[in-house]
């Protein structure tokens, strides 16, 4: 883990792919942002962290602990960015583009809620990245 200077913020942790293991860098996102961001953009940066970290241990690594993620969150300012990669197969970001689920579905609105509460959301081309900017 790294972080840089009091008024902007960088933390990076590699994890085991298990929701436990990922609980701390949650822990890191929640304690930084409560320090430098508003209430509302704190709640923000939690959600977005947790919606993308959820997607990487549960549907790119199947909670495999043997398998990684990588996590980093910088605070810069007045922009925050999160990026998450994983070491499992990725996905066909390009073709879930534009679906919107329904209220009655229990999975499918990873991508809603990237989009919602960020700015931007970058994929790499093999779906096992991604990163998440937000202007505060």
């Amino acid at each position: 883990m790294r972080r840089s200077s009091p008024r902007d913020c960088k933390v990076e942790m590699m994890l085991p792919a298990t929701q436990e293991a990922v609980e701390k860098f949650y822990a890191e996102v929640r304690r930084e942002t409560a320090e430098r961001l508003g209430a509302s953009q704190s709640f923000a940066a939690e959600l977005l962290a947790r919606e993308a970290l959820t997607n990487a241990v549960v549907h790119g690594c199947h909670s495999d602990p043997s398998q990684t993620v990588r996590c980093r969150l910088r605070i810069r300012g007045r922009r925050f960015t999160i990026a998450i990669a994983h070491s499992g197969a990725g996905f066909d970001w390009r073709s879930q583009r534009g679906n919107v689920a329904e209220l009655s579905d229990s999975s499918g609105r990873g991508m809603q809620i990237l989009l919602s509460y960020s700015t931007r959301v970058r994929y790499n081309d093999c779906g096992n990245a991604v990163t998440i900017f937000t202007q505060c």
